[in-house]
């Protein structure tokens, strides 16, 4: 639990600063809710609302991995891709609305990861029921 408590502070480290951004969007734009049809606003809010998509499921999985006891390096490996994603992916959409190689790759890390946890994970629920 140790090592997820890391990732799940540098996970809510990534999510204050994408906050912060809109925040800071949101006086600039003059918009107290919405985006005001202002499209950086929107894609502001669209980063960080995706970070919070994504990142509670995946962390949860890094938990119980963790609990599982897996080795830690695989623990932190995860973690680095998990965080990487998203950070690539919240670059490159705040770039841009298309496509990009943050956005695409981020998305690409930040699934991979994740579908590999989740097997990982029920891949051990198996393993114990068998003993």
């Amino acid at each position: 639990m140790r090592i997820t408590a890391i990732y799940v502070a540098l996970s809510v480290l990534l999510v204050l600063v994408l906050a912060a951004r809109v925040s800071l969007g949101r006086y600039r734009a003059r918009v107290g809710l919405g985006s005001g049809g202002d499209e950086d606003l929107l894609r502001r809010i669209r980063v960080h609302a995706n970070a919070l998509e994504n990142l509670p499921l995946a962390l949860l999985l890094l938990l119980m991995l963790d609990l599982a006891e897996l080795q830690p390096l695989w623990l932190h490996l995860f973690g680095i891709v998990l965080i990487l994603g998203r950070i690539l992916h919240a670059i490159g959409l705040s770039r841009s609305g298309g496509a990009s190689f943050g956005r695409a790759t981020g998305t690409a890390l930040t699934w991979g990861v994740m579908a590999l946890m989740a097997l990982l994970v029920l891949l051990q629920v198996v393993l114990r029921a068998q003993l």
